[in-house]
């Protein structure tokens, strides 16, 4: 079934001053603050952010290419519920879907420097309990399941915009525009069992290469990134047969305000189209022309620990996943001289 990954954000609620020696970068300008760690407003934005066990081409993440002081780990630990017509593939064709998800998200990041350049590599991995109704081939099908959903691994980097900065360099960083992508691979390790329409795991390899751009006005942050996710075929789907799908196509973007004190809240939307299935040489009616809009708000406990709260629907539907999602994530950090 899908549901939303946690969208972290590293947000530092005690002001913290550090002295800079030097220029930095071009894409650095140093500027005094009462705040030089009010990066809180920028750091890891949602690197882990709304995922499921299938394609994350219904991802909403904003923040996902901001920049980030290098060192740092994040830990995170959330909860999400989903209902409605959710799927775990993104074009599984199911009628009159009324199923739930209660998911436990378990995820970890760190920040990097690859070739003076910030960049990110995380892993996420949920558990979840599926259950409720569906119609599939004018059969009715229920179904009650909990297991391990499949893991995630992402690598992205910032090309422009985001120079690799240490705790103490970031205290003069303002950003600009930054322009960066990433690759994410989601491994098929979670349950599957042929024999059952409805799983947690998807039984098949899918990559999502994707780039992004970010450009600051002020309080305002403005966002728009495209992706296309790929999948491998998934040779025991319903008892032994073959299912293909073709790409997923995305595009997203995200309107964000920063507020006083580290925090800030984001309007986000995404389009995504494709993603038409075959199964053993029969190509369903199944291509996806669908929306869905949210909204994230991110709120700092202390200087270590932080709480997002998220929530998306379905704002236009032609097949596939139709849903509701309301989430919260816990997030702590630790390294890079904090």
């Amino acid at each position: 079934m899908r549901f939303y990954w946690l969208q972290t954000a590293s947000l530092y609620a005690l002001p913290i001053k550090v002295p800079v020696k030097g220029a930095l970068t071009a894409n650095t300008r140093p500027r005094p603050r009462a705040q030089p760690l009010a990066f809180v407003q920028l750091l890891v934005g949602a690197m882990l952010a709304a995922a499921s066990t299938g394609s994350r081409a219904q991802d909403l993440e904003p923040r996902l290419y901001a920049n980030t002081p290098i060192g740092l780990n994040f830990l995170i630990a959330g909860y999400t519920y989903s209902q409605g017509g959710l799927a775990t593939d993104p074009a599984l064709p199911l009628k009159d879907a009324n199923l739930q998800i209660n998911a436990a998200i378990f995820a970890y990041a760190r920040s990097l420097e690859v070739m003076g350049q910030s960049a990110k590599l995380d892993v996420v991995l949920p558990v979840a309990n599926i259950s409720g109704s569906a119609t599939y081939a004018g059969e009715p099908k229920e179904r009650d399941i909990t297991g391990m959903g499949d893991p995630r691994f992402r690598f992205s980097i910032n090309f422009f915009g985001a120079p690799a900065l240490s705790l103490k360099e970031f205290a003069s960083y303002e950003q600009d525009v930054i322009v960066g992508a990433s690759v994410q691979v989601s491994v098929p390790m979670g349950q599957y069992d042929s024999n059952k329409l409805v799983n947690v795991g998807t039984n098949r390899w899918s990559v999502k290469p994707e780039i992004g751009m970010s450009k600051e006005l002020g309080k305002l942050t403005l966002e728009l990134n495209g992706s296309a996710t790929y999948y491998t075929d998934n040779d025991n789907f319903l008892g032994g047969q073959t299912r293909q799908q073709d790409p997923i196509y995305a595009v997203q973007g995200h309107v964000i305000y920063s507020f006083s004190h580290g925090i800030w809240a984001a309007l986000d939307a995404t389009y995504y189209m494709g993603g038409q299935t075959t199964v053993d040489s029969v190509t369903g009616n199944d291509r996806q022309r669908n929306s869905r809009g949210g909204a994230t708000v991110a709120l700092p406990v202390n200087r270590y620990n932080s709480l997002k709260l998220y929530a998306s629907t379905g704002v236009s539907t032609r097949t596939g996943s139709d849903f509701d999602t309301f989430g919260i994530a816990w997030q702590t950090r630790w390294g890079g001289g904090l």
